[in-house]
């Protein structure tokens, strides 16, 4: 197989994951969270045009399917960082990598309501999220010339990062907040991204 079969194979799959996704996301939300047990496998295969089986060959769980946006844009962290000029200070490459990504477009806010404040979407949401800090270490690392294996600074930006996008989340949904999602990320992400490396992790 050459490598445009294999590009289109690859894109097929993404986007029947992303249908099976948005289609899950959709029914929970009509459903309510007081709903979401009558959220099925042979209703969400039906709504994203696929059949049941096809549905299990992507996730293992009614929650795996409900927040894999959430997942999928988590696992772009990385990449995104690695996009951004070389040149530029770590504080602003993660800040504008992390922004774009997760607000172009902003985010479905009864969607993300359904995803972080369910209890029964709880665990599967905090994972989603946690997606990004591997591979948002590894670039971090390259980008500061750091060693993962070897230093901190890395992995624990990484998880700060992390854990700054699930605050902002929590934030923006709270009743009142009239700020974009892009501000309060911002803001979020300014609390825990140093514009370099402690001198410790550079020099070892």
């Amino acid at each position: 197989m050459n490598d445009d079969a294999m590009d289109l194979r690859e894109r097929n799959k993404q986007a029947t994951r992303e249908a099976i996704g948005h289609a899950a996301l959709r029914l929970a939300i009509e459903n309510g969270p007081h709903g979401l047990a009558l959220v099925r496998v042979h209703d969400i295969a039906t709504a994203a045009g696929v059949s049941p089986r096809t549905y299990n060959n992507y996730f293992s769980s009614r929650a795996e399917a409900i927040c894999a946006f959430q997942a999928d844009q988590s696992r772009r962290v990385g990449q995104a960082l690695r996009s951004r000029p070389a040149d530029e200070p770590l504080d602003q490459a993660v800040i504008a990598a992390v922004i774009q990504l997760y607000t172009d477009p902003e985010p479905d806010r009864a969607g993300l309501r359904m995803i972080m404040l369910t209890p029964e979407l709880e665990g599967e949401a905090l994972k989603a999220f946690t997606m990004a800090e591997g591979p948002l270490a590894e670039a971090i690392a390259a980008r500061t010339g750091t060693d993962p294996a070897r230093d901190l600074f890395p992995a624990v930006t990484a998880a700060a990062v992390a854990g700054a996008i699930r605050v902002a989340g929590r934030h923006w949904l709270e009743a009142g907040s009239d700020a974009s999602f892009a501000a309060i990320l911002r803001g979020a992400l300014s609390c825990v991204v140093p514009a370099t490396p402690p001198e410790a992790a550079r020099d070892r």
